[in-house]
């Protein structure tokens, strides 16, 4: 009798929680001293994606931006209350790189503060906003083990990009230092470079047919993949800055309208689970 076929790779389904004003890309045009200036579309924007994922049955986790549980508490609330998981992504957005180390242990001790009072599960994972924890700022790890951070997810693989990346870094789950383990963005391997299948910005740049070749092609590699979305990516509807440079305008506007159709593909067409379901049934899935 032959063996059953092995159960399909379950990916990971990342929200990264902040308003469509929190944006690094628009941090040029839009102060941090003045979001509460603007318009917020974040609670039905993040209310959109908890329905999405009711009805697919998919747990995942909601890296929070630490400014938006502060305003928002009842929005945390209904993210764990469905089912999901609550980490966080910082307080203020700002990059590590720009970043002093105390600047930044005061800011993630502010965003564990706001989300110890709006949570009732102890928050375990960390995002660095732009995926900014880099070679350059690997004295972090420190700072989020002392604050009882277990998981990181803000390695990203590559070596193009301009704001981050650490090309050098393993593709697969692994340790930074002695015992934080890190869930680096999904990355794909093809004629020996690495391609982005990640979602955010290529999800939406990318036609969908290539995405999902490429998270294909990590998972018949063995390799699962860490996906994630932003709740503005879900809003055609969100104001239109002035000021910004063409290639910004284009990489934060295009394809708003495409993403949650595209999205519902992708739930149909993969199985998503949350890092705290990943790292329970595969608890030596760091290298």
């Amino acid at each position: 009798m032959s063996a059953a076929p092995a159960p399909p790779t379950r990916n990971v389904m990342s929200i990264d929680v902040e308003d469509w004003f929190c944006v690094y890309n628009l941090s040029r045009v839009i102060r941090f001293a003045d979001w509460d200036k603007y318009e917020s579309r974040v609670e039905r924007n993040t209310v959109r994606l908890l329905d999405l994922f009711g009805r697919h049955q998919v747990e995942a986790t909601f890296f929070v931006l630490g400014w938006v549980a502060e305003r928002f508490p009842d929005l945390v609330r209904e993210i764990e209350r469905r089912g999901h998981e609550i980490a966080s992504h910082g307080y203020s957005h700002r990059l590590l790189t720009l970043m002093t180390p105390e600047e930044f242990r005061v800011d993630l001790q502010r965003s564990l503060e706001v989300l110890a009072r709006t949570a009732s599960q102890e928050i375990h994972g960390f995002r660095a906003p732009s995926f900014s924890l880099t070679s350059k700022t690997l004295w972090a790890v420190d700072t989020l083990k002392q604050h009882g951070i277990r998981y990181d997810s803000s390695v990203f693989p590559v070596a193009f990009h301009p704001e981050y990346g650490m090309v050098e870094a393993d593709l697969r789950p692994h340790y930074l230092g002695d015992d934080l383990v890190e869930l680096p963005m999904g990355v794909a391997e093809v004629l020996g470079h690495r391609v982005p299948c990640s979602g955010g910005g290529y999800f939406r740049l990318y036609p969908y047919a290539l995405t999902r070749r490429l998270m294909r092609l990590c998972n018949a590699q063995g390799r699962a993949v860490m996906f994630y979305l932003h709740p503005w990516e879900l809003d055609p509807g969100q104001p239109r800055v002035r000021g910004l440079s063409w290639s910004t305008r284009f990489r934060h506007y295009n394809n708003l309208a495409k993403t949650e159709e595209r999205l519902e593909r992708l739930l149909e067409d993969f199985p998503f689970t949350s890092v705290r379901q990943l790292l329970a049934e595969h608890p030596s899935a760091a290298t």
